[in-house]
């Protein structure tokens, strides 16, 4: 789904003039005196650079010093790749036949708990370290039981670093393993050990309950505090790792309130099953492709269903239980033997002429959801995150094992379903003709270049994309006053007359005639909806959406949403689109102590505590639109950096998302009214403008 996580933009454009400066030599030389001087400064300046310069990081001091190195970033990613370390060390134990629990408590005090009934971890002493292997894998990046002891045969972990990360990342970290009958805790405060290591006897009906429990509270030193662990995000990792070992089982509770909210996660259908949880809305041309077999040591699990409604490519992919986010060589080899394999059938069927060129995989995944699973016992990724897999005989096996499947059953099976794929891949191939032709139309009708600027835009002064923001307003009144408030240095205004089309629902071939739509593409420097972003051609690095806090403009901002959603996803996936968020209410009166004063607030509940813990006479002005606020409020309230709120859309959860924008965009109307009559409950009707 998308979120929108409540963020003060501390990043605030600075408009100094930079300088830079290469030497300070205002009482002895400048660069415009002789050289010999000059060099002799030079070489004072490089004598000056020695050994005692080199700063050496030992312990998990170079986590904490650069953590976006090893979890990608502090933001609230970053956060919930935390929680992911943790479980992922208990979905190894899992995978190596030992585990089939596990545990994940949201704590009130901030904290998370993750216990599991593996194996626990070793507690006995290093022989090189001189330390338990419970501290030394804790405590030193670089140690674990994964890099082909003979720990585990498959896992995720490879680097050795994911828990001792945690571990230096945490305001306080306990952890407990469970071996050999006794039990063995230790505490680490932000990575350094504190207390003394212990060992109790077990009761003789717990021998059998080996396992780790960890409880970590992440650092608010290094992670803003207005980040909170998100039981939906958490949830659906558990929920997909349900999915793709079929005898775990795996909760979730959720302790910060009074009632305590769990879910429990056990599926045993496997990839099939999940596909078709994916897919239970759209209408499916034929059965659940799926395969697994194993080949030269890697096991390819793969399941496949293509719908008939939906004309949007769907593939998650995963390496031991690791979600790989972008893709990888095991994707590049899926989609390789799909391309290859019904292009070659259609040939053989004559759906394809001999001096016609084959059909783009684009177009024949359209409608395509698809599941993919790799296990390698030597897995190569790019980066600590593990987004990425590189390992170059994976594309090939892939490549194989789908190759032998997808032929056997189009050709052997069902060939009416691929004559239907093929049917809707060649119409794709003729929308996006004729697509490119409307194009080519509306630039020679309208003047309509990327290179052109739409007549529309005030832009602003600065040409560095980094500095440059731009507020998509509606109207011709909003967009006035905030052309008078903002900053011309860094601050563009795109006013947009009415309600864009939506996309969702729309022909590509309709959507380059839409004069709105045209601004956007011109305005921001985006190519087609085809085309991947480049983000050097981009204009601005802050894409804020500014609507009326009203009906309209809520609607406004979700076709705008729904635009930068199909349109051009990695927009969002960046981080560069923004929502404004303006007052709802203006106060002005005299408080108890006859002090005159003026207050915005920025929401019904805000209003509510402002009155109800300040006496005096007050009157309040509700803001209908953007258009009713002073340019000097409006920048004050909404554009000013150093005090306006941003909310940053993030997509927390890209099927959930995927499945929102259908149901309530898309064509299909009743599903939109079952998830209203699901829904309604959940509303307040003072919020309704009538």
């Amino acid at each position: 789904m998308i979120t929108y996580p409540l963020i003060n933009v501390f990043d605030r454009v600075s408009l100094k003039k930079k300088h830079t400066i290469f030497l300070d030599l205002k009482s002895s030389t400048s660069f415009t005196n002789e050289g010999s001087e000059t060099i002799e400064n030079k070489d004072r300046v490089v004598s000056s650079y020695n050994a005692g310069q080199i700063t050496v990081l030992e312990g998990l001091e170079p986590v904490r010093r650069r953590p976006g190195v090893f979890i990608g970033s502090t933001g609230i990613k970053g956060l919930h790749h935390l929680v992911g370390e943790i479980i992922d060390n208990s979905i190894d134990e899992s995978l190596a036949g030992y585990c089939d629990n596990v545990y994940l408590s949201i704590n009130s005090n901030l904290s998370i708990s993750i216990s599991d009934f593996g194996r626990g971890i070793p507690t006995d002493i290093h022989p090189i370290t001189g330390k338990t292997a419970l501290e030394t894998v804790m405590t030193i990046l670089h140690a674990g039981g994964k890099f082909g002891s003979g720990g585990y045969k498959v896992s995720g972990g490879l680097h050795g670093v994911g828990i001792s990360v945690v571990n230096g990342l945490s305001e306080f970290l306990n952890v407990n393993t469970r071996r050999l009958g006794k039990n063995y805790s230790m505490r680490f405060v932000r990575g350094k050990s504190v207390g003394e290591y212990n060992s109790t006897q077990k009761r003789r009906k717990y021998l059998k309950k080996s396992g780790t429990s960890v409880n970590f509270k992440p650092d608010y030193q290094i992670f803003s505090i207005n980040y909170s662990f998100d039981p939906f995000v958490l949830g659906g990792r558990l929920n997909e790792l349900a999915f793709l070992n079929s005898k775990l089982n795996l909760k979730i509770e959720d302790r910060r309130f009074n009632h305590i909210k769990a879910s429990k996660f056990s599926h045993h259908g496997g990839l099939s099953e999940y596909i078709s949880t994916l897919c239970k809305t759209t209408q499916k041309i034929h059965d659940i492709i799926e395969v697994e077999k194993e080949l030269k040591g890697v096991n390819v699990s793969v399941a496949l269903l293509w719908s008939n409604v939906n004309y949007q490519e769907n593939l998650i992919s995963f390496t031991n239980n690791i979600r790989t986010t972008e893709g990888g060589t095991h994707v590049d080899g899926l989609k390789n033997v799909l391309t290859r394999t019904i292009n070659s059938i259609a040939r053989k069927l004559g759906k394809i002429k001999d001096t016609s060129q084959n059909l783009s995989g684009d177009f024949i995944r359209e409608g395509l959801t698809g599941i993919i699973n790799v296990k390698v016992s030597e897995p190569e990724f790019e980066g600590q995150v593990k987004s990425k897999l590189s390992n170059q005989d994976v594309r090939t096996i892939v490549d194989q094992v789908v190759g032998e499947r997808i032929r056997s059953y189009f050709e052997m099976e069902n060939q009416p379903s691929l004559l239907m794929i093929i049917d809707k891949a060649m119409a794709a191939q003729l929308a996006f003709d004729a697509a490119k032709k409307a194009r080519e139309i509306s630039r020679k009708k309208f003047g309509f270049e990327y290179s052109t600027l739409p007549g529309k835009l005030a832009d602003c002064s600065t040409r560095n994309p980094s500095l440059a923001e731009i507020f998509i307003v509606e109207g011709d009144s909003a967009g006035g006053s905030a052309k008078q408030a903002r900053n011309r240095r860094y601050q563009a205004i795109l006013p947009l007359r009415g309600k864009i089309i939506n996309i969702e629902k729309t022909e590509e071939s309709k959507i380059y005639n839409n004069t709105e739509i045209q601004a956007l593409i011109s305005a921001l420097g985006l190519g087609s909806k085809s085309e991947s972003l480049n983000i050097e051609q981009l204009r601005y690095r802050r894409i804020i959406i500014m609507t009326d806090a009203d009906v309209d403009g809520a609607h406004i901002r979700t076709l705008l949403l729904t635009f930068f959603y199909r349109y051009q996803r990695k927009l969002i996936e960046e981080g560069f689109i923004y929502i404004a968020c303006p007052p709802l209410y203006k106060i002005e009166g005299t408080t108890g102590k006859r002090k005159k004063s003026q207050r915005y607030c920025y929401s019904e509940g805000e209003l509510e505590y402002f009155l109800f813990e300040n006496s005096g006479r007050f009157s309040v002005q509700r803001f209908k639109g953007l258009g009713e606020m002073m340019p000097e409020q409006l920048w004050k309230t909404t554009m000013n950096p150093d005090k306006r709120i941003l909310k940053r859309v993030e997509v927390s959860d890209a099927h959930r998302a995927n499945r929102i924008f259908n149901v309530l965009m898309g064509e299909k109307v009743l599903a939109r009214k079952k998830f209203i009559q699901i829904h309604a409950n959940k509303l307040k009707f003072e919020n309704i403008d009538y």
